[in-house]
């Protein structure tokens, strides 16, 4: 896995930089200027970008926003101490594949980032709610956890939970002994019933109704 931070804080990017490469993680670049960073995504074609979200010159929007308009189609995550609902939903609507805080665990972070170049959109858990609450606009009056999955098939509430545990298509197609192809429609049919346009809406509904029962 290549990754290319961008991060103005020196002391938590060199950190940073030296704990991935220790974990056999390749750091093709570790740069606190946002130009220099898009150049090296340019030229190096990481196999993710993480970006800070505050920053002096440009704020991490800003800077996943070149890099789309350049072409470049590497997933993108921001990492930051920002638990701003704006922020969040922003990174996420402007096509950022995760919102990872930098208090999280060395080995939690990791398996993040794997699972998003492994093509799932990670959250960090505990802006769960943040996102549950933008989805359904704030309303106190949601429909019961029976009416909003009464739809599925054990099948496709299976796959939902899935879903909200962050596991992209490929890892769901193996824990199930089924083929990719036969999960994602699956997941078209999830978010046609639901009425929801991405997985990261799908899985937040099933964490805000609780259908998904995690063990300890």
């Amino acid at each position: 896995m290549r990754i290319l931070l961008i991060d103005d804080h020196a002391l938590f990017r060199i950190g940073l930089q030296e704990l991935l490469q220790r974990r056999g993680i390749n750091v093709i670049g570790a740069v606190g200027d946002c130009q220099e960073g898009i150049e090296l995504a340019a030229s190096e074609k990481p196999d993710v970008v993480l970006l800070d979200m505050r920053m002096p010159d440009m704020n991490g929007i800003e800077v996943m926003r070149v890099l789309r308009d350049k072409g470049l189609s590497m997933p993108i995550a921001m990492l930051t101490t920002s638990r701003e609902e704006t922020d969040v939903i922003n990174s996420l609507q402007g096509g950022a594949q995760g919102y990872l805080l930098k208090d999280m665990e060395p080995d939690e972070l990791i398996n993040a980032l794997r699972a998003i170049v492994g093509g799932a959109t990670i959250v960090a858990q505990e802006l769960t709610g943040i996102l549950a609450r933008a989805v359904q606009g704030g309303e106190s009056d949601s429909p019961s956890p029976t009416d909003v999955f009464s739809d599925l098939t054990p099948r496709e509430a299976e796959i939902l939970c899935l879903l909200a545990d962050g596991q992209s298509n490929k890892v769901i197609a193996r824990n199930l002994g089924i083929s990719d192809g036969t999960v994602k429609l699956h997941v078209k049919s999830i978010l046609r019933k639901l009425n929801v346009h991405s997985r990261v809406e799908a899985a937040v509904i099933a964490v805000e109704h609780a259908l998904c029962t995690r063990e300890s």
